[in-house]
């Protein structure tokens, strides 16, 4: 639900707009992005056992990423940068909407976390690359999907790890996240475009294309009982990691 910043042909600004408005309620957890609320933990609890996978780090650290640097491709305002920060990185997040930007920053600083916050297109920027690059909830946002992949990829340390998750184009995502969601007000309405959902097969092809090695893919699922949790189910999101081909 957040939305990225990559080549200018890949940005729709209707997009930027649309995430933009919502800035000044990013943060209120029973607001218009309270499912992206509900969402986060279950991202981190991947994230972070990925994280200990890939480096061979100590589950039981609390700063796993000290000395590592990551950027949020598609940052919002902020709702994954601070807890990677939290987490020992040195953190930039990246947003289209410049509304996120300043409201990411003015809660960093009230949290007293310094992140980097940059709006603008993600391959001007001349940020480098870093050990740990994310992007959530965003290629469903682009028009150029594999530009926006060739971005991600340059951006990626030669021993990085990439975290990406997205709706997966499915009838059921169409339904649930779709048409249910927002017409229960779970999403504000115009948030997701199901024809632009992507599915597994088509991102991982993406990555390949970009010199990407790919994990299987996990499901974020929903029930009554667990709520939003990771699932062999991919029939809603998907969450999965890639890493430069040796």
């Amino acid at each position: 639900m957040s939305n990225a910043t990559v080549q200018s042909e890949t940005i729709r600004p209707e997009e930027a707009q649309h995430f933009g408005a919502l800035a000044a309620d990013w943060w209120n957890p029973q607001g218009s992005s309270a499912m992206l609320h509900k969402l986060n933990p279950v991202r981190l609890s991947f994230i972070r056992e990925s994280i200990d996978l890939h480096w061979g780090g100590d589950p039981e650290s609390i700063r796993p990423l000290l000395g590592k640097s990551a950027v949020d491709v598609g940052c919002g305002a902020g709702l994954l940068c601070e807890p990677l920060a939290r987490l020992g990185a040195t953190v930039t997040g990246v947003d289209a909407a410049a509304e996120n930007i300043a409201a990411a920053s003015a809660h960093a600083q009230g949290s007293q976390l310094p992140i980097i916050y940059r709006h603008g297109e993600l391959g001007q920027l001349g940020l480098g690359q870093f050990d740990l690059v994310t992007s959530m909830e965003v290629i469903e946002h682009v028009a150029d999907k594999r530009a926006f992949v060739g971005e991600l990829a340059a951006r990626l340390a030669p021993d990085g790890l990439m975290v990406l998750s997205t709706p997966n184009r499915t009838p059921a995502s169409r339904w649930l996240l779709v048409k249910a969601a927002e017409a229960i007000g779970a999403v504000p309405r115009g948030t997701h475009h199901w024809e632009d959902f992507i599915t597994p097969e088509e991102f991982v092809d993406l990555l390949a294309e970009a010199g990407l090695e790919t994990s299987a893919p996990k499901g974020i699922a929903f029930s009554p009982m667990k709520g939003l949790h990771l699932s062999d189910d991919l029939s809603l999101n998907y969450i999965f990691t890639a890493w430069r081909k040796d």
